[in-house]
Order: structure tokens, then sequence, then C-alpha cells
């Protein structure tokens, strides 16, 4: 990468991410594959890994796959049902717990049905680091047990036979999504057979492992794993490969979609593909979408794209249904001073509620739970927070009140008894006092932005420069545009709900407009109300426009200030 190539702006840019050097420039804007990521067996465990599936290759083993059920385990599944297709190994299954009766986790009782049908070695997905129950019982039934998986570690290790996770020494970087780790998998299995001249290893051709980086990506972006250093280049490649992608599945969802695959971003992976692969398993059909992602039936792909966007379809109106239940019980029972939200009915699906507790959360902030009744009459529940309590730290402090708890710092999940359902909203109302850090407050003449610049200035080769720093994501934002000066034309709300704004912006200098939009906003969710006929500052990101067509660039609003 020249140095004199890149912009004044995206210099800034990248200086503002703490990329300076040449080098990492030169990483950050033209990752290379083989220079960028690293090598699998530095992962923990790895040979071990890699020697125990290739001795149940030679054997004929059964193996079974036991993915997670949401947008990052079910790639991952497909991933290694690519792999074991691929070298010919037809035993295999793959198992994903049901979302609403089993709920996350590694369970004794699909472990038992899974040895029934002589599964010998099972390898996971997405789960498993702190599956101590589920691993001691497979051991006990004679079953190995490889654990693919990124979550948090303990000070203790469940008794597998190899546990794959990034965040264990020495692998260089801790912060690969759960799919990822099983492409490392397949990757080393790759290598190895290869090595040893396996039959249909030495077969396939080299590289063909990156074919499969479609799926990464979706994953990487899915999970919200940031998107730096080596999830930055599985993320850039795989985006590559996805809009080329043969795969049948994703050429039927991008058809289903209108989305044109030669252009396809990671804006489309987080609103448009991965919701539609989670909606699966929330509608109770989490087969649909590995079925979806590893047929080679371009019939088939189609019929279940169709249906997996009814099933989204339906995912939404029962959502919207809870959210609209959700915000008239808050607006009685909460005041703007309260840091957290615990609302419960016996109505709900617990399979939606991490949706519509984060409509809620950017509502008001805070931390947002609400749980229902699942199908064995479990109460169960979803958090989210804005960040200014860790969930993990909120749980500990409340750990009497749950069956169950777990998550990351901004989202996660709960079991709890009738009994203390009555007092969660009490018990995590004091557990939160003394957690919570309040943001600090930014005035409107340092609010956050990259860059200030006109309506006028706003122009494809602009968006063609910023796309270079692309795909953006957690740790790497998209850049914020500070537009001062424009004149709001007009207002109005969009979508079949009418739950999204527009405004329209004119320069009165150049006579420019552009459409500014944002979702599930109001005027009155900004830090100033615009209104029609009155100039404001806008904070927004610049894209590509593809609600109407031919395709023209638009404003997504980040807030409103105050002239």
């Amino acid at each position: 990468m020249e140095a004199d190539s890149i912009s004044e702006l995206v210099r800034t840019l990248l200086t503002r991410r703490g990329v300076t050097t040449p080098e990492d420039v030169s990483a950050f804007l033209a990752p290379d594959y083989a220079a960028h990521t690293h090598n699998p067996f530095l992962l923990c465990d790895m040979d071990k890994a890699v020697a125990r599936v290739l001795a149940a290759i030679e054997k004929n083993e059964r193996i079974a796959v036991y993915a997670d059920f949401d947008c990052d385990g079910i790639p991952g599944a497909s991933i290694l049902s690519d792999f074991f297709n691929k070298v010919g190994h037809s035993n295999f299954e793959v198992y994903l717990p049901h979302r609403d009766r089993e709920g996350y986790g590694f369970h004794t009782e699909a472990i038992k049905a899974l040895a029934l049908r002589e599964v010998k070695l099972i390898i996971t997905v997405d789960v498993g680091t702190v599956a101590f129950d589920g691993v001691s019982f497979a051991n006990e039934k004679g079953i190995d047990v490889i654990v693919t998986d990124h979550h948090e570690l303990v000070e203790e290790l469940p008794d597998a036979f190899a546990i794959l996770n990034p965040k264990r020494a020495p692998y260089p970087f801790p912060n690969l999504c759960g799919a990822a780790v099983a492409f490392k998998l397949v990757c080393a299995l790759l290598t190895e057979g290869k090595r040893r001249g396996l039959e249909n290893f030495t077969s396939i051709p080299d590289g063909w492992e990156k074919w499969l980086l479609d799926l990464v990506a979706i994953a990487t972006v899915a999970d919200m794993v940031p998107l730096v250093g080596e999830n930055r280049t599985l993320a850039f490649w795989g985006l590559n490969v996805l809009r080329k992608s043969p795969r049948p599945g994703i050429i039927a969802l991008c058809n289903q979609l209108r989305l044109k695959r030669s252009d396809l971003t990671e804006d489309d992976i987080g609103f448009s593909i991965a919701p539609r692969i989670n909606a699966a398993s929330r509608m109770d059909e989490p087969d649909l979408a590995l079925r979806l992602l590893t047929t080679h039936d371009p019939a088939e792909a189609e019929k279940l794209a169709a249906h997996l966007e009814e099933l989204n379809a339906s995912r939404k109106g029962i959502v919207a249904g809870i959210v609209k239940n959700a915000r008239k019980r808050v607006s009685e029972r909460y005041g703007a001073s309260d840091h957290v939200v615990v609302l419960g009915d016996t109505s709900w699906k617990p399979a939606l509620l991490g949706l519509a507790a984060n409509s809620i959360m950017n509502d008001r902030g805070g931390v947002v739970c609400l749980w229902g009744r699942d199908v064995n009459g479990d109460l169960k529940g979803s958090c989210r927070s804005d960040g200014t309590i860790a969930l993990p730290e909120l749980f500990a402090a409340a750990r009497e009140s749950f069956i169950e708890c777990g998550g990351h710092n901004a989202s996660g999940g709960f079991s709890v008894s009738h009994e203390r359902a009555a007092t969660l909203a009490e018990d995590l109302a004091k557990a939160a006092a003394g957690l919570a850090s309040p943001a600090a407050a930014v005035s409107d003449d340092v609010a956050v932005h990259d860059a200030i610049v006109t309506l006028r200035e706003l122009s494809w080769p602009l968006l063609r420069d910023i796309s270079r720093l692309a795909p953006f994501g957690i740790g790497n934002p998209k850049p914020v545009f500070k537009i001062a000066g424009a004149m709001v034309s007009s207002i109005k709300s969009f979508g079949k709900e009418k739950n999204h704004i527009e405004l329209m912006l004119v320069s009165d200098e150049s006579a420019t407009s552009m459409r500014a939009f944002d979702f599930f906003r109001t005027p009155e969710d900004f830090s100033y109300a615009p209104a029609a006929g009155a100039c404001a500052t806008v904070l927004a990101t610049l894209e590509r426009d593809t609600f109407r067509q031919p395709a023209r660039l638009a404003l997504r609003v980040v807030d409103v200030l105050a002239q």
C-alpha cells in the first residue's frame, strides 16, 4: 500500500483507530490472508484434536457435531459438515439443541440420544467451555468430546479430550467467533491429512478451505466480535468469498431478499442474512437454517429460503407485539431514573425476548431483562445492557436470584424460579446499585464525530474512500460525519408500522438535498427533536441507499443536535 495513495481523511480515520505505521496501514487496508491469519496449530490442544478426528475418520466412527442454534453455531456446524462431506466421511450428524425446549448448552439428554446412535466422538461448536456435566456424562458413555468454543474461560476446564478456545494460551488472537474456531480445526485437519497422504485428502485442491470463509464471515459479523486483527482478515476475505459463493442457499437467500450478491456488505449480513438464520431457531426450526447453508440443490434452497422468510416475518410480528406490550408496562412502572427494567409474562416466548429486550434498551438505555415461559413450563429470559453495567457482574451480584445465568457484557440469558420471578425486579435493582458507571455527558459542541462536512461534499468518491476501511463493526465503527447548517425540509415516518424516521436535508448554500434516516426512532429520540423548516446539526454515517432504485447516497442518522 503506497503511502501517497491514501487520502488525508482515510489517514485521519486510521490514526483514530491507532493504525499509524506503514506496516499496520497496509495490513488494515489490504489484509493478506497468509500473513494476517494465525497457524491453527497454535491453538492449545489442536494436535490432540486433529489426531482424534483423523482416527475417527480412518475407523469410520460415528461423529456428531453439536452446535449452538444461533448465527455463529449454525455456520460453524455447516463448515464441519462441508468438511466431512468433502473427505467422504458420511458417518456423521449435526445436532442443534432446540432453543425453547432445551436452551443453550451441552445437554445430557441430547448426549444420551447420540450415544444410542453409536456416536463415538462429539465436536462442539460455540459451546462447551463450561460444560462440566455434559462432558463428564459423555465420558461415562464412552464418547470423546472435542470442544470448539470462544466463550470466557473459567479457572478449571471440563475433562474433554481437547478444548480449542482462542482465549487459551498460546494462541495470539483471543477474539475469534465460534465458527472461526471450527474453521481453524478444518484447516488443521486438511494440513495433517495431506501430510499423512490420507485417502480423500490428497485430492482436495490446496486452498479449498477458503471457500468456507463465506460462512466464517457471516458468523464473525453476526456474533459481533471485534472486527480487528485476525477477525478483520477473516471478515474481509470472507465477504469476498460471500460475493461469489456458489452455495445454493446463499444464492437463494439473496434472491429472496433482493440483495445483489456482488455488492454484499457487512450490513447485509447484520441486518438481512443473520436475522433470518437466527429466525429459524427462534421459531422452532433450527435445522432449516442448517439445511439452507449446506444443501447442494438449488430448488430445495429456493424453498428453504422462502420458508425462512415466512418464519422471519412471523417472528417480526410476534416481537412487535411483545415490544408494544412491554413499552406500555415500562411507562406505567418505571421512571427515567430507574437503571434496571425487569418485566415478565408467561405468554411471552423466551426465544424472542432478546430481540424485544434490545428494543426496550435502545428506548431508554440501562439494563432490560424480560422473561417468559417455555414449553416445559420453565421461566427463562434475556437481558440487554447499554454498557453502563456489565451483565456478568450484575448476574454475579444477584446470583441467588437465578437458577442459571450467563452471557457477555451486553447480552445474557437466565432462568428463574416462579418464586424468585416475583422479586427479580427488586433483586436486580439492589444488585445494580454501585455497579452502574453512568456515561459521561457529551455536550453538543464536542459530540463525537470523525469529520465535519457539508451536504455538497457527500459524494460517491467519498463513500468509496471511507469504504476502504470496511468491513465495519465492533472495534472499527463506521466514520461519523458532522453536517452543520442543514435545513430539515421534511420529516416523515416510514415502514409498515411507521416506526422509522426519514428527514430530507437541504443546504441553503448549494441547494443540495439528501435523505437521512434511521430505524426505530422518532424525532423525540434525538438530543434535539428536528422540525420541518428548522436548521439542525446532524451526526450521521454515509450509506449506499438501496431503499429505492437506482441506489443513491443517504445518511444514517446517529443523532440530531441543535444548530
